[in-house]
């Protein structure tokens, strides 16, 4: 057969639909995973594979979504990737012979990857080698990375599917209702991160139903030029006189295909709900189809988690802020070397809050780990702040220790021309998918001359296109050299700027402060040649975001050259500063405050883990009241960062961020609270039913409500009904907590509120999952319904006041 990326240039592609619902049709039980039937059951399983491939579907995707070691090993099944994985493999090749493809599915393992979660993504990225290395030796035409909620998760599993073999790998994400995943990532981000780590296509599969994936497909198509791959549920699932319903029709689903299609979508199929008549009425909407031609070009772009950052000559030139480098500053030197970042984290939110677009961390102090100080750097950050991060060092072992642990796009400050230097760097941000800073310098020093920079300039981008990285993921840096020291050195570095833009079309950027090295009142000259080089096209400024003088100097000459658009951004920066800073001459105004909370409150809402204790023993020895600093201040931080997730303010990872800092706070509190006379907050009794293994929003609702001060029995997950009431007795407890991702064991709900009522046990009963939604909750007769964990928690507090 012709390879399936040369197929989908001249065809949309049908992928199958859902495989373990369609399996539990056929008996498959709640507690047992559908991978074991490659084994167990292997002729339904290549039945189900031909009912697909004779319904119209082009590629068969294997039965191995949950065959990675991890998810084994839930069900004491560890030892059986190999089987598990090879089995699959053939029973779908089996049915699709060499008139279909055979795409290896791979899961997520149900753990967050570090910072997020305990797996580290070396460890990540092992159990996915292990696994994708089997599929490719087994025989599949790609691999597709499916109902990925996490981009840090996603990224070990990419690298690892990519080493695997000379495979085409799917990269596909699944997304809420807020068109952003479980972490927080919107699709423009994602198809950044994932293009730029090697992805051979990327798409969005599982989600809700196939309208709520219509903007997450228009976003994608317009974020990429890659092939892009829908496979949206058959609708949300509901229970309906127990049986699970799924709402949308075979002709519904085709009707959506369609629309994929329009929007730029090559391959398309179904995920949960959806049966072989949803993939006949599809095939029959699409086979013929020609893929739309999508051909754009994209401007170098950097990313969070969160967010992405363009630079170029059609945008807004950006801020880098500079303040995260220890050189000339003590304290922060000797907190890298302490191992700590209280300060460095104040730096990155004070710049933030200034305006800084993207944030350069370097953290090279003599006699330090400087690899094990950039992984603490950019784990402390990028959870904090949400702008990209630019890793500073020429160290190469520090710079992958900060690329692995980046949930993002990052950008590499810097190689140069010496060849030893690209050899050792540019490897790294191709295996990395970040972007470069390209230094106009090389072995024998800087150039004087526009030539002599240019000539640099060209060698590292002819160079990075041989490792593979584009010209879009080079910015080059022209330098800065003191007005000192050579006078002629700033209108070199100004032409330099013109004639690279000019040239190779490529972004500049500068460290501006370079200029006034030595030199009396150093904002002065600083904002000068700053608003020089903003008009020669520099596209992005290394400076210091707290300077008043370079920071006004940046935005109103970005008005002046054209690159404010009706002034927005000037407008808004005035009207932050302004308040402030009324009634005082230039020299007395201050930047932005970062927060006019209490140290407390505040700690917990930016997530200072490491510093709550430390703070609160300061507030102890000083004779503060433990309940008064728990329910005025502490309560209040979490509370607010609550506010900021409801609103889209925060996301999963703050969130997390700051219910470990108040774990840890409340820990450090306890044992003086017990010896109060403190009111203890009700009992709730937490838990996964039984069947259902999935434990993540459980666990972290169970965290939430700690920080609340409840106290909290988390039984885990797949817990019987009889152990759940007996907890619920033997505790007196208030609440019962319910979680189920699956509709298949919802009924357990609603067996454990009726239990709960025949015996008139005095709790209530409160449910939540991803299929379970306020009319199940009524329905089955539950007291309370938590979409998330900080509507669980409200709920919680107000049925027990």
């Amino acid at each position: 057969m012709v390879h399936i990326l040369d197929y989908i240039k001249n065809k949309v592609l049908v992928f199958d639909g859902a495989m373990g619902r369609e399996l539990q049709k056929k008996g498959l039980p709640d507690d047992v995973p559908p991978e074991i039937w490659n084994m167990e059951r292997p002729e339904i399983i290549q039945q189900l594979h031909q009912q697909y491939r004779e319904a119209g579907a082009d590629a068969a995707t294997t039965n191995t979504f949950g065959g990675s070691r991890i998810k084994l090993s839930q069900y004491g099944l560890g030892h059986l990737v190999s089987k598990v994985n090879e089995m699959g493999v053939r029973l779908a090749r089996n049915a699709v012979g060499s008139q279909g493809y055979v795409v290896g599915s791979i899961g997520p393992t149900g753990s967050f990857v570090e910072p997020l979660g305990d797996l580290s993504f070396d460890e990540a990225y092992e159990v996915y080698l292990e696994q994708a290395k089997v599929l490719v030796g087994a025989g599949v035409d790609a691999i597709i990375l499916e109902t990925m909620a996490d981009l840090g998760e996603i990224r070990a599993a990419l690298l690892a599917a990519k080493d695997a073999g000379d495979v085409p790998v799917i990269a596909s994400m699944t997304y809420n209702e807020d068109n952003r995943t479980l972490t927080g990532t919107d699709p423009e981000t994602a198809a950044v991160v994932l293009e730029s780590m090697g992805a051979d296509a990327i798409g969005v599969n599982c989600s809700g139903g196939p309208a709520q994936l219509l903007p997450v497909v228009a976003k994608l198509c317009q974020s990429t030029n890659l092939p892009v791959l829908v496979e949206p549920n058959a609708g949300l699932p509901e229970l309906e006189n127990g049986r699970t319903v799924y709402r949308e029709t075979p002709e519904s689903m085709a009707a959506f295909a369609e629309r994929f299609a329009s929007l730029g979508a090559e391959m398309i199929g179904s995920c949960c709900g959806s049966t072989p008549l949803h993939t006949r009425a599809i095939s029959q909407a699409i086979s013929s189809r020609k893929p739309v031609q999508r051909k754009t070009y994209f401007p170098l772009r950097i990313t969070s988690r969160f967010q992405t950052v363009k630079m170029g000559k059609d945008f807004s030139p950006v801020i880098i802020g500079e303040r995260i480098n220890p050189t000339g500053k003590k304290e922060l030197a000797g907190e890298i070397s302490r191992g700590e970042t209280s300060l460095l984290k104040s730096e990155a939110l004070a710049q933030v809050k200034n305006g800084a677009d993207v944030l350069d961390i370097n953290v090279a102090v003599p006699g330090t780990d400087e690899p094990a100080a950039m992984e603490r750097a950019v784990t402390a950050v990028q959870n904090l702040v949400p702008v990209p991060l630019s890793l500073d060092s020429p160290n190469p072992s520090a710079l992958e220790a900060g690329l692995k642990i980046y949930h993002g796009k990052a950008l590499v400050n810097s190689v140069n021309g010496d060849d030893i230097v690209l050899e050792k760097i540019l490897p790294l941000v191709k295996r990395y998918g970040a972007a470069v800073v390209a230094l106009c310098m090389d072995e024998k020093g800087i150039p004087k001359s526009v030539e002599g920079r240019m000539a640099v300039a060209e060698k590292i981008l002819l160079r990075a296109q041989e490792y593979g990285i584009p010209r879009e993921n080079v910015i080059v840096d022209c330098l800065t050299l003191t007005a000192s020291t050579d006078p002629q050195a700033p209108g070199i570095t100004l032409q330099s700027v013109e004639a690279v833009r000019k040239k190779f079309g490529v972004p500049t950027v500068l460290g501006v402060s370079n200029i006034s090295f030595g030199l009396p009142e150093r904002s002065n000259l600083n904002s000068a040649f700053l608003a020089a080089a903003l008009s020669r096209g520099l596209d992005a400024a290394i400076i210091d975001p707290l300077d008043r003088r370079v920071s006004d100097a940046f935005r109103a000459s970005a008005v002046l050259v054209g690159r404010d658009i009706g002034a927005e951004n000037y407008i808004a920066y005035c009207a932050d500063r302004s308040e402030k800073n009324e009634g005082k001459n230039y020299r007395e105004q201050e930047p932005v405050s970062v927060s006019s909370l209490h140290p407390l409150t505040e700690i917990i809402v930016r997530g200072g883990k490491e510093g709550i204790v430390p703070l609160l023993e300061d507030y102890l020895a000083q004779g503060f009241d433990p309940l008064e600093l728990l329910n005025k201040y502490l309560i209040k931080g979490i509370e607010i960062v609550g506010d900021k997730y409801g609103r889209g303010e925060y996301f999963l990872p703050q969130l997390m961020l700051a219910a470990d800092t108040m774990e840890a706070a409340f820990s450090r509190l306890k044992p003086e609270l017990d010896k109060s006379s403190m009111e203890k907050r009700a009992t709730v009794i937490i838990a996964t039913v039984k069947g259902d293994i999935h434990d993540i929003g459980k666990n972290i609702v169970s965290v939430m409500l700690r920080n609340h001060g409840f106290e909290v029995v988390d039984l885990g997950k797949n817990v019987s009904n009889e152990r759940i009431i007996e907890a619920a007795i033997k505790h007196r407890a208030e609440v019962i907590g319910l979680s189920a991702l699956m509709t298949t064991t919802m009924p357990r709900m609603e067996e454990i509120v009726s239990i709960a009522k025949r015996d008139n046990l005095p709790v209530k009963v409160v449910v939540g999952g991803a299929a379970v939604t306020q009319r199940y909750a009524d329905e089955i007769g539950a007291d309370g319904y938590g979409q998330d964990a900080v509507s669980a928690v409200d709920i919680v507090k107000k049925l027990t006041r």
